[in-house]
């Protein structure tokens, strides 16, 4: 049944692979697709994969929709985006993981490759011109808030409804609020930030 659908919703999804395989970020959308299916444990191939994505999650279309630039506005309403999740930064490296994207904004400055959101997340700004930078493989959990002019270390963890308003060193888990550092480097820690 699933191929059924897959089969039918790629006939909405004509232009969506038109520009998956002609437009200048194609190389930036590749690694994005192949993540999501190594993530997800799909073993299709690449085009299949895209149309199963952009069928099946939501938050992989607005994706897409990000990487593609204006040419969203003449084709999203084939394969609507995700309504509440919204991805405003200026820079986002390959292989932007967003799981259960609901209720989910993100602003950052930068963000590196990797990277994995989840629900119910801010990243934004502190007052109209700070906002944060995330670094490569840098995870946020369910509800959490990365606030202001700071920076994300590579491979750095914010757990579920942590509210983070200063940097946070790589290789490093903080959890809490205000946020503290609880693992550095695989070692159990208390630090503050």
């Amino acid at each position: 049944m699933k191929k059924v659908i897959i089969a039918v919703s790629s006939l909405r999804l004509v232009p969506h692979l038109l520009l998956f395989n002609s437009h200048s970020s194609r190389k930036i959308i590749i690694e994005d697709v192949r993540r999501w299916m190594f993530l997800l444990d799909k073993k299709h191939k690449l085009q299949y994969g895209f149309v199963d994505l952009m069928t099946f999650y939501p938050e992989f279309r607005n994706l897409f929709y990000y990487r593609i630039g204006f040419y969203k506005y003449f084709i999203n309403w084939l394969c609507p985006k995700m309504n509440t999740l919204f991805i405003r930064t200026a820079s986002v490296g390959s292989g932007l993981f967003i799981q259960h994207g609901f209720s989910t904004t993100i602003g950052a400055n930068k963000i590196g490759k990797n990277c994995w959101i989840n629900q119910q997340v801010t990243i934004g700004f502190s007052n109209e011109f700070d906002s944060p930078c995330l670094g490569d493989n840098v995870t946020i959990h369910a509800g959490a808030k990365i606030i202001g002019n700071l920076k994300m270390g590579n491979n750095s963890i914010a757990g579920a409804n942590a509210v983070v308003t200063k940097d946070v060193p790589e290789n490093c888990t903080v959890v809490g609020v205000p946020a503290v550092i609880i693992r550095r480097n695989g070692q159990k820690v208390r630090e503050e930030l």
